[in-house]
């Protein structure tokens, strides 16, 4: 194995990596504030950018499933009101996961395969009522149950 193979395997594993949008998932509101990710709470890691994936941002993520064991599917939020009106970009509002209280807008069609342990913490659980508005959204889009 080359240097060059390994270095981007660890640079990118850990990072939110971009999954084909999976379909006949599921997703369900069950946060708890435990330390673990879990649907419902908006967490912070390493995404990576989708046109230079060995480049990442830290960023926001809501979690909104599980892929597996130990993986977490996410979908990364934006504060850039450039986002307003774009597809696959759904306006969320304000949260306390932004410390300047900017509205913010969640992807929906990049849905992000995340280790579990690359996540450094919880910045908020989402209410109830916006993640049913997300999920809603999902399932149409993607099939998900």
């Amino acid at each position: 194995m080359s240097l060059r193979s390994s270095v981007t395997r660890l640079l990118t594993r850990p990072l939110g990596r971009r999954a084909a949008v999976p379909r006949g998932r599921r997703v369900s509101y069950r946060p708890r504030r435990d330390g673990s990710a879990d649907p419902g709470e908006v967490v912070w890691t390493r995404v990576a950018f989708e046109d230079r994936p060995q480049e990442s941002k830290d960023r926001p993520v809501l979690i909104v499933g599980f892929k597996g064991r130990g993986t977490v599917l996410g979908l990364m939020l934006s504060t850039q009101e450039s986002r307003a009106g774009q597809d696959g970009w759904l306006p969320l509002g304000t949260g306390p996961w932004d410390a300047r209280g900017r509205k913010s807008y969640v992807r929906l069609d990049r849905v992000l395969e995340i280790d579990a342990k690359s996540i450094r913490r919880e910045g908020a659980v989402l209410d109830q009522a916006r993640f049913q508005d997300i999920a809603a959204s999902l399932r149409a889009r993607h099939g998900w149950s």
